[in-house]
């Protein structure tokens, strides 16, 4: 009986890990000079420096299915543990307040401080993200209810704040939407070595909360049982969830419905495993953001759609 429960979900990573190497693939050959999928794998396995599919494949197409997968990984797990913290199947990583703080700091970090560049937006948008969902945590406390009242206050206040000095300031309205689209493009460039250390460390602290998150789903009564740590569960999850979903931002901008519609698919699925849940976002999250960033090349023939603007499209499809 229990390998028969296993066998859904273990089908559906497996499945999923199959399809995700195929769009990784995929995404190595779209885009402006397509590069067949032999060519492809010469590049990575013989590659020639002075051919220019080959540099392509090396220096912008990998960083960025790179950086699709972590993304989409980030932000599909922090969904999925806002989902279980809240106890609510419709709240996403934005409930948190990551999404309006970053906002709120790049437009203030531009007018008054005069930021620009990458990087630095990089940095600020981090900070941005991560003083807000602490401030969320600290007024809504443990409390499910709590905590997305507060969230849902705190992204109103920051927004409107946002949208005032941008309507006021025209030259940061022009750097703030560069950040703002949620998109890949470029973002390969940026020196993304920490950021991406600390999404492949918060991805790991994700899937080790699995077992201790499924105690606490069952009720604080049965986990306490079980001799798991009710609070100390609750917050560790909130933070890992807070720094996935900070660093996702901050490195590609606001990308909408990936920490909501990915959770919200898998769980049938899942067979009620929080284990199971994140270890298939863990899949089908980054699935999602790739084969979106590749559609996104070549939907366009003069240039690139957002790839925020795509996974919008399918989440509210979904």
């Amino acid at each position: 009986m229990s390998g028969a429960l296993h066998r859904v979900p273990t089908l559906v990573f497996v499945g999923g890990l199959v399809f995700l190497i195929a769009a990784v693939l995929l995404s190595l050959t779209a885009g402006q000079g397509d590069v067949s999928v032999a060519e492809s794998f010469r590049a990575l396995i013989r590659p020639d420096p002075t051919d220019n599919a080959h540099i392509t494949v090396r220096s912008v197409r990998v960083p960025r299915a790179m950086l699709a997968i972590l993304v989409g990984a980030a932000l599909a797990l922090s969904g999925a543990l806002v989902q279980t913290l809240t106890r609510n199947p419709l709240a996403e990583p934005g409930l948190l307040g990551v999404t309006a703080g970053a906002s709120f700091a790049v437009v203030i970090a531009t007018q008054l401080l005069d930021v620009s560049g990458q990087t630095a937006t990089l940095v600020v948008a981090f900070i941005g993200a991560t003083a807000a969902a602490f401030a969320v945590q600290a007024v809504g406390g443990a409390d499910p209810l709590r905590l997305l009242l507060a969230g849902v206050a705190l992204t109103a206040v920051l927004a409107g704040f946002s949208i005032g000095i941008r309507l006021t300031d025209p030259d940061t309205f022009d750097t703030y939407r560069f950040w703002s689209v949620g998109s890949l493009a470029g973002r390969e460039q940026m020196p993304l070595l920490i950021p991406c250390v600390v999404l492949v460390a918060a991805l790991a602290a994700a899937l080790l909360l699995g077992r201790p998150l499924s105690a606490v789903a069952l009720g604080d009564d049965v986990a306490h049982g079980l001799g798991v740590s009710v609070v100390r569960t609750r917050i560790l999850a909130l933070l890992v969830a807070t720094v996935l979903a900070a660093t996702a931002t901050a490195v590609a901008g606001p990308i909408m419905f990936v920490g909501l519609i990915v959770p919200h698919l898998v769980r049938r699925f899942a067979q009620a495993s929080v284990t199971w849940l994140l270890l298939l976002c863990l899949v089908i999250g980054p699935l999602l953001v790739v084969l979106s960033d590749t559609l996104a090349r070549v939907l366009l023939v003069t240039g690139e759609v957002p790839v925020a603007i795509l996974t919008s499209v399918i989440g509210g499809r979904c």
